[in-house]
């Protein structure tokens, strides 16, 4: 499965964080949980996709994650349906996956 991590940075938000975010991100994706990231292009957050088996576990990542646990954003999970993915087939969001 699929969720959506939506970072939103808070009044307490210190760019000191950003080494361990980025190492934190850097291992989610070593363990294959990690299936893409990016920053909001007016500095006032991120988001990133994640695999995990259920929403709790998702949950447990966020709350992990170096900005949830500094208090310097505030994090919300969805679960996510990923529907397409650029460099796969309309329909298929992993290699292998079949059509609907």
């Amino acid at each position: 499965m699929h969720f959506l991590v939506l970072a939103l940075r808070t009044p307490d938000f210190d760019p000191d964080v950003l080494p361990p975010h980025r190492a934190y991100l850097e291992t989610l994706n070593a363990r294959g949980l990690l299936a893409g990231y990016g920053l909001f292009r007016d500095q006032s957050g991120g988001a990133y996709i994640v695999r995990t088996d259920s929403l709790t576990e998702a949950e447990a990542v966020a709350a992990a994650d170096p900005l949830s646990s500094t208090g310097a954003a505030e994090m919300a999970v969805w679960e996510w349906t990923l529907t397409w993915t650029a460099g796969l087939e309309p329909g298929r969001t992993e290699p292998g996956d079949q059509l609907p």
